[in-house]
């Protein structure tokens, strides 16, 4: 049996470039060379393509050609173009069965990429177009998670350009619907880069500002005194959920520090709950997946309240992170699944969906 080429696609024009370099290592290890042949795309903070040495280092060669290549349409088609010829030996030693995109945040997660993938005709690793743009947008999720019954949180929304007219009047609506602390995010960032509590209105003020740096929408949730739990989703038309575990940090919120720097940051796997109330999450998270039609795999993350039975789910994840001190994969470790086992089903998992999408009819006969 041949092997698979794979492409490894990492890097992103995006504050979680570094997360998804360390994501692409853990892929890349992953891989069985007995089935597969990876091939290491890299996407460098200017957003040019490299092909990247065994050591994951961006070497100079761009995989779109000239520099001239490299902006507006040319780059598309040239690149499209490039990702499916027969021909493209030269340049990524063979054509490509199946990409795994690990490219977190803007870029890479929220639908762009996917449809990028999806004009080039190759399957790749992970949720649709739709599903990832959903799952990235924290307000739309919420509107479609409450549509299907899922317990969110409330939150009050403005963009960057309204905040910019009248931020004051945001605030009052703010504070006429939650008592002080707050979270303030951006509606479109992962690993809660941009995100601050305000205890005040001058910390909302400044919150909010912060925000805007990184997405042009911004939204505040009430500052509930809560837990942090996890759940890993795997699969298409049935999935399935893992144990659950447990974040514990020693700052304020589970902040950019706490999930990448911070020693004191313990992940408790699995999590101390009541097993009706651990299974009632792992339904919700199940039933969130399919709300969103999430594919391949997702992380679901919950708040848990610290006095009281109530859980919300704050959000999904449809490219978690695959680094060493990612939840997602110790998730399907401590449930049975080693992370080499966890990338086979995960391409599997796309190739099915790449032969699904191929037969569908494109020619419309009356």
């Amino acid at each position: 049996m041949s092997k698979l080429t794979v492409g490894i696609l990492y890097g992103g024009r995006s504050t979680e470039h570094e997360v998804s370099v360390a994501s692409a290592t853990t892929v890349f290890k992953a891989l069985d060379p007995g089935r597969y042949t990876p091939v290491l795309i890299g996407v460098d903070h200017d957003g040019q393509w490299h092909i990247a040495g065994p050591e994951l280092e961006l070497l100079p060669e761009a995989v779109f050609g000239s520099r001239e290549a490299q902006s507006g349409f040319a780059t598309l088609r040239e690149g499209l173009e490039m990702l499916r010829r027969e021909d493209a030996q030269p340049v990524l030693g063979a054509p490509l069965d199946v990409i795994f995109p690990i490219i977190h945040g803007r870029g890479g997660e929220d639908g762009s990429l996917q449809g990028l993938l999806e004009l080039a005709g190759i399957p790749y690793v992970g949720a649709g177009i739709a599903s990832t743009a959903l799952c990235m947008d924290k307000v739309l999720s919420k509107a479609v998670l409450r549509d299907a019954g899922v317990p969110v949180l409330p939150c009050r929304e403005a963009s960057r350009a309204r905040l910019l007219v009248s931020a004051d009047s945001f605030i009052e609506e703010v504070e006429e619907a939650f008592p002080y602390p707050v979270f303030v995010k951006p509606a479109n960032t992962g690993s809660s880069v941009g995100v601050t509590r305000a205890h005040s209105r001058s910390q909302l003020h400044e919150g909010l500002k912060e925000a805007s740096r990184f997405d042009l929408d911004v939204l505040v949730e009430p500052g509930v005194d809560v837990r942090e739990v996890e759940c890993a989703v795997l699969g298409g038309h049935d999935p399935r959920a893992s144990v659950l575990g447990e974040v514990a940090f020693s700052g304020e919120f589970y902040d950019y520090e706490a999930k990448y720097v911070s020693d004191d940051t313990r992940l408790m796997i699995p999590a101390d709950l009541p097993e009706p109330l651990a299974e009632q999450m792992r339904e919700t998270a199940l039933k969130a997946y399919r709300a969103l039609k999430c594919w391949g795999m997702a992380r679901v993350d919950f708040f848990v309240e610290r006095n009281g039975g109530n859980f919300w789910l704050n959000e999904l994840n449809t490219l978690p992170g695959f680094t060493d001190g990612s939840m997602y994969a110790r998730l399907w470790d401590a449930s049975g699944i080693a992370v080499p086992e966890l990338v086979d089903h995960l391409l599997e998992l796309a190739l099915e969906r790449g032969r699904e999408q191929q037969s569908l009819e494109i020619r419309f006969r009356s």
